[in-house]
């Protein structure tokens, strides 16, 4: 906290918190005319007993009484006199007390003096210099150098005694305060309500404590001082009132300081809630106003909202200056009429003004009383600002650069209007408090923006830009990231085209947000690609992701810390067929899919749950399920579903009746259950991919089971030939009929291991007609040298063999194989479209 604001918070704590206070009205002689009922109580003597009598009577100490006379009677000590002492009380026994003692003007040009006393038990420890300080300040909790007014009156509240201090304090001067009411020597309402706790003061006996008012200044004068008093009755001898004894002091800056202390926690409390830079400068424009100005401004540079670096120097560059914009506004006034700039828009900075000199400078500009005269920068540089400030009569101005690690983010403009009174040094120090707790916000927000946005690109491109499900599916897709405060997570999806026209369908979630995050979600996908190209099962595929990620986070770990490193990841992996309109499914830890048929039922298929990738703890399992025609298949990420007031069965309910709608088109089913699911404000990463499924008609397969026999080949090449002149393909017959010829010949030759042929043993042949022509060959052998996978070769000269897959390559606009059950398939891929 600055130094100045709390020493003026401690001066604050000091005000008038005393109950009632002995006090004793003397003449210039010393003699008692006046007694309060603490005093009473302190000594134990009523009025009636001390009224005409010496004061000194009542001091134990001879040299305790000289001391009082001679202060009474010189002028060294100004007319004030506070010392320890002992004072008698009525049953014998001696009171260690301070006494303090102030001279009182009246208009009988007589000095008469006011006596305060307190129990020196109560009093905190006194500093040595005290014997100078105001004389109330031992009475009053109240540090000794802080000026006490006092003012008595009599009965009729005419102010008969007062001191040098008043007068300074609350703007009457004492020519037009002496032998006059409050009321009359400051007419208004508010004089009226001090004089009424005055007549009860009176009439009660009852002393008034902290009673707040102003200070009766001119109007023409820009202040608002703020003094608090305390009211006490004197007594006669006869115990009836004499008048009512008044004690103020000036407690304008401690309530100011405490005002900005409060501030200041409002400020922690209020600025930087979230991680969002607009949000954070309209948060300090709002405190602002109207606690400390009537109309605010935060510009800030442009980089500063897109998490840009912003610049170490903001000043001119090339006679330009940065272009800001207008983050956050706030008016006493409803619609901010002073402002020429909404938020959001582009703000004007003129060359030459105060703003462009904060930027160079890095320091605030102070201006308590604002020049709009049309000789200054405004009607030369900013007409249109200059107008705006004669309008609405802005009368002060501070300007505070947004420091923030080095940089300035922009500047902060505070002004009043309404409020008469200027800008003050305590006001540019709050301001400065103000702005600095809310640099430190909009720093962390723009880098965490800078992240984010960096995190957000990374993801978008490790996504698809493209997915299609071929011929097997049409397939629609969202991907929201989480909101500021959560930031970016790992979700990710994917649709890979397979062979014979399957597609796989992925979506998969790494736990953690940020940047780390997406980058182990890119590392994670591109490891799914490999693993769905070399066409194994999906529990194999999750199996072998599973292996990846152990390795990956073996590969992190710190040596001495190797569990500090974790890399945790949820996958549902499925392949649709659209040939026989199975889908085989597989899940490791993550949500189970969602399948809607074609009427709208929604159903979630029972899967193995699967262990989280990267755990290495229990193998997954596949699950093959028939799909009808035209049903849709729901892959999703537990962002869509989760809430933290809610089971996840709420959320999966939740789903199902989102799904549920037949009527709608596949894009606008998946925006519509998005929009219905998502948290607001989301926690996480929210994916959702649907795919709707499609069948190959019969007449676009064609199958036939041969024998393990050279002479079946010929057969094989006929029969494909045919096949594609009902297609229409005659254009790719002769490559078919190469390709037909190698692949039956290699599993022939290479299904035993041993170039022997068995009776026993089935060759299939399959073509399927979809956005490629597939050739399939497949061996149904159950011989381990089935299993093994055909390798490509670059055949030399001189070889006998290797050239069949060289030329399946070369005919082919790709080629592989797979695991079937009961054995293996090699396939390639022909482009319809001759010269494709």
């Amino acid at each position: 906290m600055n130094h100045s604001v709390g020493t003026a918070v401690s001066e604050g704590q000091s005000t008038f918190e005393a109950a009632d206070v002995p006090m004793a009205l003397l003449d210039e002689e010393g003699t008692v005319v006046g007694w309060s009922q603490a005093a009473q109580r302190l000594v134990g003597y009523s009025a009636a007993e001390v009224v005409g009598r010496s004061a000194g009577a009542l001091l134990v100490a001879a040299d305790d009484r000289a001391k009082a006379s001679q202060a009474a009677h010189e002028s060294t000590l100004r007319g004030r006199w506070s010392d320890l002492t002992q004072v008698r009380h009525r049953d014998g026994r001696s009171i260690d007390v301070r006494l303090c003692v102030s001279s009182l003007t009246g208009q009988d040009g007589r000095d008469w003096w006011i006596v305060w006393a307190t129990d020196k038990a109560s009093l905190p420890p006194w500093p040595a210099e005290a014997t100078a300080a105001e004389p109330l300040l031992a009475a009053l909790p109240l540090p000794n150098r802080l000026p006490i007014g006092v003012v008595i009156r009599d009965t009729h509240l005419r102010c008969i005694q007062v001191n040098d201090t008043q007068g300074s304090k609350d703007g009457i001067p004492l020519p037009q305060r002496l032998g006059r009411t409050l009321t009359e020597a400051a007419p208004g309402t508010d004089a009226e309500t001090l004089e009424a706790v005055m007549h009860q003061v009176l009439e009660s006996g009852d002393p008034a404590i902290n009673v707040d008012y102003q200070a009766f200044l001119p109007a023409n004068v820009r202040s608002n001082r703020i003094l608090t008093a305390s009211y006490f009755r004197l007594d006669d001898a006869q115990g009836r009132a004499l008048g009512v004894c008044v004690v103020s002091v000036d407690v304008t800056d401690s309530r100011r300081a405490r005002e900005r202390l409060a501030i200041l926690g409002e400020a922690s409390r209020r600025i930087g809630t979230t991680l969002d830079v607009m949000q954070t400068a309209q948060e300090l424009a709002d405190l602002a106003v109207p606690f400390l100005a009537d109309y605010a401004t935060v510009d800030l540079a442009e980089s500063v909202p897109l998490g840009e670096e912003p610049l170490a120097h903001l000043g001119t560059q090339d006679g330009r200056i940065p272009a800001f914009r207008r983050a956050g506004l706030a008016s006493i006034h409803p619609g901010t009429p002073e402002s020429l700039f909404a938020r959001g828009e582009p703000v004007f900075v003129p060359p030459t003004s105060p703003f462009t000199n904060v930027l160079r400078s890095g320091k605030p500009h102070f201006e308590p009383i604002l020049d709009a005269s049309p000789s200054t920068w405004l009607d030369h540089h900013d007409a249109a600002r200059a107008e705006k400030l004669r309008e609405h009569a802005m009368h002060s101005l501070m300007v505070v650069p947004i420091h923030a690690r080095g940089a300035v983010l922009g500047v902060a403009v505070f002004m009043r209007t309404k409020d008469p009174r200027p800008f003050e040094e305590d006001d540019l120090l709050l301001a400065e408090e103000l702005v600095s707790w809310a640099a430190l916000a909009l720093d962390n927000a723009r880098q965490y923006a800078r992240e984010r946005s960096a995190a957000l690109a990374l993801q978008r491109l490790l996504l698809p830009r493209r997915p299609t499900g071929g011929s097997a599916a049409d397939v629609a897709w969202r991907y929201l990231p989480a909101d500021s405060h959560h930031g970016i997570g790992g979700d990710w999806f994917d649709v890979i085209p397979l062979s014979g026209a399957r597609v796989a369908l992925v979506v998969g979630d790494v736990v953690g947000h940020g940047i780390n995050a997406a980058a182990k979600m890119g590392q994670l996908r591109t490891a799914m690609h490999t693993l769905a190209d070399m066409d194994m099962p999906p529990d194999e595929v999750l199996s072998r992701l599973d292996e990846q990620v152990i390795r990956l986070t073996e590969a992190e770990a710190d040596p001495p810390h190797p569990a500090t490193t974790t890399m945790a990841a949820t996958c549902l992996y499925a392949v649709y067929d659209p040939v026989t309109r199975t889908c085989t499914m597989a899940r490791a830890g993550h949500p189970p899919p969602a399948i809607i048929d074609p009427y709208g039922h929604v159903t979630f298929p029972d899967l193995p749950t699967g262990a989280p990738l990267g755990l290495g703890l229990v193998p997954f399992e596949s699950v093959t399920l028939e799909l009808a025609e035209g049903s849709v298949l729901a892959l999703y990420t537990d962002g869509l579903i989760e809430a933290r007031d809610q089971d996840i069965s709420a959320g999966m309910n939740r789903l199902r009746t989102a799904l549920a709608r037949p009527d709608l088109t596949l894009d606008d089913l998946c925006s519509s259950a998005v929009d219905t699911l998502r948290a607001k404000p989301p926690s996480d990463d929210v994916t959702l991919l649907l795919a709707r499924t499609r069948s190959l008609s019969a007449d676009q397969v064609a199958s036939w089971q041969f024998p393990s026999d050279p002479a079946v080949v010929s057969r094989a090449r006929t029969l494909a030939t045919r096949q594609l002149t009902q297609w229409g393909l005659e254009h790719l017959a002769e490559s078919t009929e190469l390709i037909v010829s190698e692949l039956f010949t290699n599993a022939i030759i290479h299904g035993h291991g041993n170039g022997d042929c068995s009776s026993d043993r089935t060759i299939g042949l399959r073509l399927i007609r979809h956005e490629m022509l597939t050739c399939e060959v497949s061996d149904a052998s159950h011989s381990h040298a089935s299993h093994s996978h055909p390798l490509l070769r670059h055949p030399r000269t001189t070889d006998e063999h290797g050239r069949g897959l060289f030329l399946v390559t070369q005919l082919s606009h790709r080629w592989g194989t797979r695991h079937i059950p009961d054995g293996k398939i090699v396939w390639a891929d022909q482009q319809l479209a001759v010269g494709a």
